[in-house]
């Protein structure tokens, strides 16, 4: 059994996200990223998705319900006996990539409190104009789509698990599964305001903010419309 720290001594790093989320078996790592894209499922469906049984679906479910993951509910889906929903835990959230979180709070509360609210949207949008140059050099796309699948690949590689869908009237949908800027969203909204702010720069288009995760969805999803005049 290991040795409890002392008092005053510093406790052993914890593992990263990434370096969590690796030391998974394929088949439970893949059953995470399911539970975070659909934000819940049943048994049967996810042995469907991921072709195996029922009974090792829930084998690998009960493993990672214990370490604190996973979690049931019941599931109403009309009359009858309710069913076995899954979703993942409020723990889970720690195997997913973050952004520094934790700093960037503690600086923009200190901005807060030397220079106020408006400061704190300013710093964001300092940061956020600072990044522009990257994301334009990265999506450059002659057409709407092609720029909207550009933004999309360049998400998901900075940890949003982001993917595209089309939409009526030329429209696409942008989805992001996970946000690694959770922490700073939670306490100042001006983040996903920036945020939209700079997919609208990048994509030269509309941009409409219909679901966020720090609003309890479980993706954050926008819904991209081509502009009747391109800015210049």
């Amino acid at each position: 059994m290991a040795a409890k720290a002392k008092t005053g001594e510093t406790p052993p790093p914890t593992p990263d996200a990434a370096e969590q989320l690796r030391a998974f078996g394929s088949t439970k790592r893949e059953l995470l990223l399911l539970l975070k894209k659909d934000g819940e499922a049943d048994l049967e469906g996810l042995a469907r998705t991921l072709s195996i049984s029922k009974m090792a679906v829930y084998k690998h479910v009960k493993e990672l319900e214990h370490t604190g993951l996973v979690e049931r509910f019941s599931k109403r889906t009309g009359v009858g006996r309710p069913r076995l929903g899954l979703r993942l835990a409020p723990g889970a959230s720690a195997v997913f990539p973050k952004a520094y979180a934790s700093v960037t709070c503690a600086v923009l509360e200190f901005v807060e409190q030397k220079m106020g609210r408006e400061a704190v949207e300013a710093a964001l949008k300092s940061r956020h104009k600072t990044i522009l140059p990257t994301y334009q050099r990265h999506v450059r796309g002659d057409d709407l789509e092609t720029r909207v699948r550009e933004l999309a690949d360049l998400r998901d590689r900075e940890g949003y698990m982001a993917e595209v869908r089309g939409a009526p009237g030329g429209r696409f949908e942008l989805l992001e599964y996970n946000c690694p800027i959770l922490a700073i969203a939670d306490k100042y909204w001006e983040a996903c305001k920036v945020e939209n702010e700079l997919f609208r720069k990048v994509l030269r288009a509309d941009v409409e903010t219909t679901h966020r995760v720090v609003a309890g969805d479980h993706v954050c999803r926008f819904l991209i419309k081509p502009r009747a005049e391109v800015e210049g």
